[in-house]
């Protein structure tokens, strides 16, 4: 006899409705994850992504100290790009500031800048720029072409209008440190290694635990004497060879690819490596120990690597966001590798540059080991 079908029952109908109802709320984390990672992004995207950052950080290195060099002092910061946090007593001290990071640009006023100026000579005003990040700076060095002609109008009266309405009464000459050229690539693939390691040790050791539970496993590893510290460790190391592998292959694509310069220590590097590897595995490790099964423990991932993405300084410039996103990406572990393996790379940093961004790492690493020991369970419950 053919099968009959069945008309629609909205009463079946209803009753899968309910029992979806159901399952979500038993599966509240899920649920949680689907309705905050999409909040989160709305939020990020919306209040703290800015691709034109203003008030970077300027150091001051005046040697003329008159009228002119506090005009273009004062036309700087009326541009609302330059921020004057610092002045740096020789060139020695304002390349550390650059080199370190502790500013974005240095303006040097040369000794003879005023008489130069009052004699026509159209004297030299040097500004140096990381460059490292060419979005960062590029429509702050825009404005600076514009100093010459509008920086001293006030100051330009009297005996000193004839050098208005001629070629502008003096030369901005930026220099564009460790990316002279703009290559975003110099910038981007370096990088990239501290976005893939994030993103693969998380979710590595993130589905480590779930796998055993889901596979049944689990029971066979709780029956044996080991430690949590040695489960933890056992679950971390064979991931931090992957990790490397993956680095190695990243630092031979940015040398023989895309050229990117390599001025560093590499062991320094990797030493740096070391460490950021760790703490990712960590955290992934403790969601392994929250999530109740593989799906679980990616959307945890998703939820984590997220905001590491748009609040580290990979995408967006750093220095653009506002400060509570400022303090947020702080504590990302993400945030001060890029700074180290673009520093290390790009700028020749030593260990003593790097310690100011290492330190962050080791102490996010402590604390997300300690958490991972703290809900790592010898049951099943």
């Amino acid at each position: 006899m053919p099968k009959t079908i069945n008309a629609f029952s909205f009463t079946r109908f209803t009753a899968v409705v309910v029992k979806e109802f159901i399952q979500m709320r038993r599966d509240s984390l899920t649920f949680g994850m689907l309705v905050g990672i999409p909040i989160m992004q709305l939020l990020l995207f919306g209040f703290a992504i800015n691709s034109d950052p203003r008030q970077l950080p300027t150091a001051l290195r005046v040697a003329d100290e008159s009228v002119f060099s506090r005009s273009l002092v004062s036309a700087l910061q009326n541009s609302d790009y330059f921020r004057i946090e610092k002045r740096a007593a020789s060139e020695a001290e304002a390349s550390n500031m650059l080199a370190h990071g502790e500013v974005q640009f240095v303006v040097n006023v040369p000794q003879d800048f005023s008489r130069k100026l009052q004699r026509g000579e159209r004297p030299v005003l040097l500004v140096e720029a990381d460059a490292s990040d060419p979005v960062a700076t590029g429509n702050a060095i825009a404005v600076l072409s514009n100093l010459n002609l509008t920086g001293l109008d006030h100051d330009l009266s009297g005996p000193l209008a004839r050098l208005k309405g001629q070629a502008p009464p003096f030369e901005v000459r930026v220099h564009r440190l460790y990316n002279p050229e703009g290559i975003t690539q110099y910038n981007i693939v370096p990088g990239l290694m501290g976005v893939i390691l994030t993103m693969t040790m998380v979710m590595g050791t993130g589905l480590a635990m779930t796998r055993e539970r889901e596979r049944g496993t689990l029971e066979n590893l709780l029956a044996t004497p080991v430690t949590p510290l040695e489960v933890t460790l056992g679950k971390i190391v064979p991931n931090i060879l992957v990790g490397y592998i993956q680095v190695g292959l990243i630092l031979l694509a940015a040398l023989f690819v895309f050229e990117v310069p390599m001025l560093g220590s590499l062991p320094l590097l990797l030493a740096s490596v070391l460490a950021f590897v760790f703490a990712n595995l960590a955290v992934g490790f403790t969601f392994s120990t929250l999530a109740k099964n593989q799906m679980q423990a990616m959307q945890m991932t998703m939820f984590f690597f997220l905001p590491n993405m748009l609040l580290s300084g990979f995408m967006f410039p750093f220095r653009g966001m506002p400060d509570w996103a400022q303090v947020i990406g702080e504590v990302l572990p993400l945030t001060h590798f890029l700074r180290i393996v673009r520093g290390v790379l790009l700028k020749g940093n030593g260990l003593a540059d790097i310690l100011p961004e290492l330190w962050p790492i080791l102490a996010f690493l402590l604390g997300a080991l300690a958490l991972a020991l703290l809900r790592y369970r010898r049951t099943l419950d």
